[in-house]
């Protein structure tokens, strides 16, 4: 291993790595601890080196002293704030919307009440106060977010060495019981839904319905996304919305990368959306805003609200329509596999809560079973 460009490493015999530089002041300075992979050694003498050249280098032994004096005495509030521009999920950083999230929890339900606190100096007996009294009017989505954010932190606060073990321990404070019981659109209310909507977002109701797409996935759908050859709308990216703007990223999941295969019905529908509706250029949005930019969801929402009324559906949500797309794909013969496929979930369960059954779904069912008792 050895000498390298800056600093020293070494593999030890328990297998971890080992690293050392030389300092400005001609000492030796060892890591603050032993390194599991080559890489993660690599990177903390790549650190070492920028304070080195910053000019504002002081040892790892004396930063780490003045950083337990500081976190000593940190509150909630200000490790949070320090904590939240670090916050990775699988290395990368926090979408925009969830940044938004994370901080309104934390303006709204968590600092009011133990944000002044320091870290180290919050219990499970403050944590069962904060949440079961302080939060008791609270309705249930937004307590069980902030319980969930407050988790995080602390367990980041853990991870960083600040406390021994996180006092957010309520066994199921973090789950949300589903209120709004969904019954999908019939197809004669999607029908009805899709006649009632303005021509040029009427396309986008059948996506959502048929491919079963969230809306920030179809708000960023582009010409180039479009392969009628091979009848696929190719799912890259999603665009959020935030009081800052709009901020295009990755889908909501790694599974959320996909290509959903679009019902031959609806071709010669995407094709006359192409022509009449949207720019020739291939990086042209598909529903765009006046201005041509992404189209906000409280736009189409005005109309979807006067569409579902016209329906006899004022209890439908757009969103609800991913039900819809799961409940048709589900009666077509789609697996659970498959269907956690198309909706881009990552996992099985969440695209169970998307299987509903139709109304006379279940006679059908009957009927082809006595099909199979008669020999048919």
């Amino acid at each position: 291993m050895g000498r390298r460009g800056f600093g020293y490493l070494r593999r030890l015999p328990s297998k971890r790595y080992q690293a050392s530089y030389v300092g400005p002041d001609l000492a030796r300075h060892v890591g603050p601890t032993t390194f599991r992979t080559k890489g993660d050694a690599e990177t903390w003498l790549a650190d070492e080196r920028r304070i080195v050249e910053s000019g504002q280098w002081r040892s790892p032994v004396r930063r780490q002293a003045e950083l337990t004096r500081t976190t000593q005495t940190e509150t909630l509030e200000q490790y949070s704030k320090r904590w939240l521009p670090q916050r990775r999920v699988k290395g990368e950083p926090l979408r925009a919307s969830t940044v938004v999230d994370y901080e309104r929890a934390l303006r709204l339900y968590i600092n009011p009440y133990l944000g002044d606190r320091a870290v180290g100096d919050i219990t499970r007996s403050d944590v069962r106060r904060w949440h079961n009294v302080q939060l008791q009017k609270v309705s249930d989505r937004p307590k069980s977010k902030a319980y969930s954010v407050l988790r995080t932190i602390m367990n980041a606060a853990v991870e960083d060495e600040l406390i021994d073990v996180s006092p957010v321990s309520i066994r199921g404070a973090g789950v949300t019981r589903r209120k709004h019981s969904v019954e999908p659109a019939t197809l004669d209310e999607l029908r009805i839904i899709i006649e009632a909507m303005p021509e040029r977002l009427c396309l986008m109701v059948q996506l959502a319905a048929w491919c079963a797409l969230r809306y920030g996935e179809l708000a960023e759908l582009r010409r180039k996304d479009v392969d009628l050859a091979n009848g696929v709308v190719k799912v890259r990216r999603a665009v959020s919305f935030t009081p800052g703007g709009a901020t295009v990223g990755p889908p909501k999941t790694d599974a959320g990368i996909r290509d959903v295969a679009i019902p031959p019905h609806l071709y010669d529908i995407v094709r006359d959306h192409l022509e009449d509706h949207v720019r020739p250029a291939q990086d042209s949005l598909l529903f765009r805003s006046d201005s041509g930019g992404h189209l906000h969801e409280s736009v189409v929402y005005k109309r979807w609200n006067a569409a579902r009324q016209v329906a006899g559906r004022r209890d439908l949500r757009f969103h609800d329509l991913r039900h819809t797309g799961a409940t048709l794909a589900a009666q077509a013969g789609a697996t659970t596999a498959e269907l956690q496929a198309r909706l881009g979930h990552t996992t099985s369960d969440a695209a169970m809560i998307y299987q509903h059954a139709a109304k006379g779904r279940d006679k059908q069912l009957a009927r082809e079973l006595s099909k199979l008792a008669a020999g048919d």
